[in-house]
């Protein structure tokens, strides 16, 4: 008997060198698929767009014209008092070295304005294709050849300029946005930690967990072609820090709690595994189940976003239950240096934060919660100042040469559009189409383009600017006019986005709330429960929205929302708020289940949660604050209103209104679970919680 208690011993000791050396195994095979992930992303507009959508129909259909997929430019040659006759050779000479390096469309010819402050140059090459790297690279020459001086300022404008800036802000989301998450995240682990050695460890099975993570969404758009985005890709990432460091704060605290009733680390691991594991996979559960529920969106780049989601909340889950496992017995209780937990001793104990506010909640729990409601929906009355759409020149935080190039030509040129409508129909009846197209409102000029594979291209030039009210009434109108026919273009693919988010709300925002709420009835075996935490979530999103209305025209000077900020928020803002809620009811329910009344289950489990739940909120919300340093409006807006939501959901609705509510309902917050009808037991006092 010795002799096998022996060899258990040692094999409990050596299973930790066991899952270190799988991981290694692992990550050395995923390193070649990891590196391969920036080669499938695709930024453009039609990348995001469903298939079926009238302007992505557009951009397949130019692809088989003669000469492929069309990059456009516009060159602005631009003097303010006026261009002199140099400027116009230095501009006719720079366009004509242009020509002479690559292979145009056709022989460009200058459109000079009214008022002769502005010349423009429209340049078109199929040179590029599809491919965006090409696209950059013929975007960027362009700009090397075309300069001004002396006061003649000289920009390229246009669709494909657009899109390579763009590209470009994309680009710096893999370096920059990885950094930034990962020195936050150090940074918060050092304040809750307290030593210059543990907050190395999570930190580092995150930073593996987010590399298997690019290995798995590279391997999902290999075998079932899942989108890529910059959007996605750069979200997954902060999903992967975000969680898992929640995951481990979870499971460090409670590891630390059992290394002072264990002699052996191993035992303590396997006892801290036992009593958050389940909630920490409940938790992930939701989490996945919510992101998955994007599937069911019609717009690629949301539907794509679900499973790099989901991959990314999989691979931190799995690496924070088994590596970081491993590697905190493999350290022994020397980790925690220098607030080492000795075999034994006892935590000082303190009155907590959690445990006065728990009070306050539990004195006038019906006060305090008509108070916190009465804040969230004041807070969300802000949704009412939200601006409207977002303009595609509106999109970057800082102007670029693109932007400010489309600008000019707006104000050199106001009797036209600075954006072309494309009209795709069928060759056998283009004249009467292009007939049609001229007689529409809100045409100045519209001319047959290439023929090809048994359809017509017609360029369009509106007469108002682009995205403007006049001219998505002009788009509407060709497509009413021309059955049979396609309507594309920058601001038909922007009006796309925008109708495609609206149908998706309407199909996706119940199917979050349905697969949650399953879920957290089947974890806390309620149905009052479930609808208590996902009331709650939803309050916060629109508390965290009403926020954003009230800071991003006023404070940040934003000039639109992006179509698709409510969408992402909610699903994001309910599966992870709904984290927070599975720690705080699972530990109540414990506390029930071993006789507290129902007041005393729901102070307790506040008392014994709340620090760790501060400092998960707290890494969250800081990962998700990362995405407003980039340098998109859409990225900036969607992690103001998360990082906004999760401190909303942390330290006002876990703290007061779930505790409030759960209080004030009694054992009915059970119902029907037997919970609910179970007699009333002897208080049992629970220990202060372990710092």
């Amino acid at each position: 008997m010795g002799a096998a208690t022996t060899r258990a011993t040692r094999g409990r000791r050596g299973l930790p060198w066991l899952v270190v050396g799988l991981w290694v195994v692992l990550l050395a095979v995923a390193a070649p698929f990891a590196a391969r992930l920036g080669d499938v992303q695709r930024d453009r507009a039609t990348d995001y767009l469903p298939a079926s959508a009238d302007s992505t129909q557009v951009a397949e259909l130019q692809d088989r014209l003669p000469g492929g997929e069309t990059t456009e430019l516009v060159l602005v040659y631009h003097r303010a008092d006026g261009l002199t006759a140099a400027d116009r050779a230095t501009a006719a000479g720079q366009v004509a070295a242009v020509a002479h390096r690559h292979t145009l469309t056709g022989t460009p010819r200058g459109v000079p304005s009214a008022d002769g402050t502005t010349l423009v140059y429209p340049v078109g090459s199929n040179e590029p294709g599809t491919d965006e790297k090409k696209r950059d690279a013929f975007v960027a020459d362009v700009r090397r050849l075309a300069h001004g001086e002396g006061g003649l300022t000289v920009r390229a404008g246009g669709p494909a300029a657009l899109a390579t800036d763009a590209s470009g802000v994309y680009a710096s989301l893999g370096g920059p946005l990885l950094y930034t998450t990962v020195g936050v995240v150090a940074v918060l682990l050092v304040l809750i930690y307290r030593s210059p050695l543990l907050w190395l460890v999570p930190l580092t099975v995150a930073g593996l967990s987010d590399f298997l993570a690019r290995a798995a969404a590279y391997g999902l758009n290999q075998a079932f072609g899942t989108t890529v985005s910059g959007q996605s890709a750069g979200i997954m990432t902060i999903l992967v820090f975000g969680a898992g460091t929640d995951y481990a704060l979870l499971l460090v605290a409670r590891y630390r709690e059992e290394l002072r009733r264990h002699e052996l680390p191993h035992d303590a691991m396997r006892a801290a595994l036992r009593g958050c594991g389940p909630a920490v996979l409940a938790s992930s559960g939701t989490v996945a189940a919510g992101l998955l529920c994007l599937l069911a969106a019609d717009l690629n780049s949301s539907r794509g976003m679900g499973p790099l989601g989901t991959v990314g909340v999989l691979c931190a889950l799995a690496a924070m239950l088994t590596l970081l496992p491993a590697l905190l017995v493999l350290l022994g209780r020397r980790v925690f240096w220098p607030l080492v937990p000795a075999h034994g001793s006892t935590p000082v104990a303190r009155r907590s934060l959690f445990a006065a506010m728990g009070s306050s909640a539990g004195r006038r729990p019906l006060t305090v919660l008509a108070t916190g409601a009465a804040l969230l929906g004041a807070l969300a009355l802000g949704t009412l100042s939200l601006p409207g759409t977002l303009k595609q020149l509106d999109t970057f935080v800082d102007r670029p040469d693109s932007v400010t190039a489309m600008e000019t030509v707006a104000a050199a040129y106001p009797e036209r559009s600075a954006q072309p409508i494309e009209v795709l129909t069928p060759a056998a009846r283009a004249d009467a189409a292009l007939t049609a197209v001229r007689d529409t409102r809100g045409v100045a000029d519209a001319r047959r383009g290439r023929t090809g594979g048994g359809w017509t291209e017609i360029t369009v030039t509106a007469s108002a600017p682009p995205q403007s009210a006049a001219e998505t009434a002009t788009i509407e109108a060709l497509r009413h006019r021309l059955p049979g026919s396609h309507v594309g273009g920058p601001s038909a693919q922007q009006l796309d986005l925008r109708d495609t988010d609206a149908r998706d709300r309407t199909v996706v925002v119940p199917l979050v709330l349905l697969s949650v709420l399953l879920i957290l009835a089947a974890l806390l075996r309620s149905l009052v429960a479930p609808l208590v935490l996902v009331a709650a979530v939803v309050a916060v999103w629109g508390a965290a929205l009403g926020l954003g209305g009230l800071v991003f025209g006023p404070l940040f000077g934003f000039h639109g929302t992006d179509p698709g900020l409510a969408l992402l928020s909610f699903v994001f803002l309910v599966a992870l708020g709904v984290d927070y809620g599975i720690f705080l009811m699972h530990r109540m329910r414990e506390e029930s289940l071993r006789g507290s009344e129902p007041a005393e289950a729901a102070l307790t489990a506040l008392r014994t949660t709340g620090g760790v739940i501060a400092s998960a909120g707290l890494v969250l919300a800081a990962t998700f604050a990362v995405l407003t340093n980039m340098g998109l409006v859409p990225l900036v807006e969607l992690g103001f209103v998360i990082a906004a939501g999760v401190l909303l959901d942390t330290f006002l609705v876990r703290t007061y209104l779930v505790t409030s509510a759960s209080v004030a309902l009694g054992r009915r917050v059970w119902w029907p679970g037997r919970l609910s009808r179970a007699p009333s037991a002897a208080p049992r006092r629970v220990p202060e919680p372990v710092a």
